[in-house]
């Protein structure tokens, strides 16, 4: 039997072993602007943006340079079926299951500098950190950049095995296809359902990623704690009414689609707001036929997004709608339908084990931090399916995102890695992970 006073010390020596862990973590500012720089320079533009739009020469090339890079860590680098780029690193036993981290480097046409490209910048200073500290982990290591991001979270999709045949033919911002485009950076096309994983077959997953809004600018925090990724709805929403001529169909007489979208529009912001959350609701298309100045629109289809967390609360916005919608009818003498269109999947809740290693890795650096959750949509949706997945934010200024006005400070991004570093370290000497 193990003394009192001999437990108390070991018990207190590992506890502050582990907190020194994330205490003595210092990733190299300098390195990692040098590496945001060149990496940016692949699709630079003339706009202050970006043009490294998934599977364009920008994207292929890109890919190279990180892959002699990573290579000349000793890394083991390939490219999966379905185009991502996955760097392996042994482990002291190689039976585990890998740790997985990454992001993406596909922007969105002219978009920012940040999207995706700080969480590829985070793991690979990571890998730059433990190989010049000479740390080796218990488990392996699969750096993952996941091809087509923005086009879908397709590489991402793939590993979980949530694609299907049509997606193979979605055409994208490059002008290629996604069977086109993962072949052109490396892939094979024709065997792309083979790089699907089962469920367990990481340890974990872990991303780093800007927010992509104004919550922790405004609200000084330094790092957001993922508490999932919200689920999204799309549906086409049509409105039927009747033509007639502008000049001479007197007001009451009208059925207006126009004036009847116009109210819908308001009841959905009215609607989304009456409820307690984070929930958002959005009206962003809108088209009236016939589309001219002089004859009453007797038809209006526009659409309308639902984004929460919980499937629930997603349920019940809809239906508060469609009941708003049924009034509507009514008084405006119309006919209101909704037809589902496709979405990028259902809500996805991150690790609350992950959640606390994160938020302790950042309380021990001496960093502010917040749980959130993610209004957009990111890779580790997909691969919370199949890991348990943690994600941590930083600042982006001014909330700007898909734009070349993104921008977060190399002292985020740096506050950011050194929380990535930590965490992923703790990971490493956690026995099992609950999803």
């Amino acid at each position: 039997m193990i003394p009192f006073r001999l437990t108390l010390c070991i018990c207190l020596i590992f506890g502050c072993f582990e907190e020194n862990v994330a205490q003595n973590v210092a990733v190299n500012a300098q390195r990692i602007e040098s590496n945001f720089n060149k990496l940016k320079s692949f699709g630079d533009n003339q706009t202050i943006g970006n043009d490294r739009v998934a599977f364009s020469d920008y994207n292929v090339e890109a890919l190279g340079w990180i892959s002699d890079k990573l290579k000349a860590m000793g890394l083991t680098v390939t490219i999966d079926f379905a185009g991502n780029l996955i760097a392996k690193r042994k482990g002291l036993d190689d039976s585990l299951p890998p740790i997985g981290f990454g992001s993406h480097i596909d922007c969105v046409p002219n978009g920012g500098h940040y999207d995706g490209q700080v969480g590829v910048l985070g793991g690979i200073e990571f890998l730059e950190y433990i190989t010049e500290k000479k740390i080796m982990t218990k488990h392996p290591l699969e750096f993952i950049i996941f091809s087509n991001e923005e086009g879908g979270v397709f590489g991402s999709r793939a590993i979980a095995g949530k694609i299907n045949k049509e997606a193979l033919e979605v055409m994208t911002a490059s002008g290629y296809t996604n069977k086109e485009g993962m072949d052109r950076l490396g892939g094979n096309s024709a065997k792309v359902f083979e790089v699907a994983r089962k469920k367990g077959a990481f340890h974990a997953f872990v991303e780093l990623h800007i927010e992509q809004g104004g919550i922790l600018e405004e609200e000084r925090i330094d790092i957001g704690v993922v508490q999932g990724i919200v689920g999204l709805r799309w549906w086409d929403v049509k409105i039927k009414g009747f033509s007639n001529h502008a000049g001479t169909t007197p007001m009451n007489k009208r059925k207006d689609a126009m004036l009847a979208a116009a109210k819908f529009i308001l009841d959905v912001n009215e609607v989304v707001r009456s409820f307690p959350g984070t929930q958002v609701g959005t009206v962003g298309r809108i088209k009236a036929m016939p589309g001219v100045p002089n004859v009453i629109p007797g038809e209006v289809v526009l659409s309308l997004e639902l984004r929460d967390l919980k499937n629930e609360i997603l349920d019940k916005l809809f239906d508060s709608i469609q009941e708003k919608a049924g009034l509507i009818e009514k008084q405006y003498s119309v006919n209101i339908s909704f037809t589902p269109i496709s979405a990028t999947g259902e809500p996805a809740l991150t690790s609350l084990v992950l959640q606390d290693v994160i938020e302790n890795q950042a309380r021990q650096l001496g960093y502010s931090s917040k749980r959130m959750p993610s209004g957009a949509g990111h890779d580790s949706q997909e691969m919370a399916l199949i890991a348990p997945t943690g994600m941590l934010f930083v600042p982006s200024k001014g909330g700007i995102s898909h734009s070349p006005e993104e921008f977060t400070s190399p002292e985020a991004i740096v506050k950011g890695v050194n929380v990535l570093v930590g965490t992923l370290l703790k990971v490493d000497t956690m026995e099992s992970i609950s999803y």
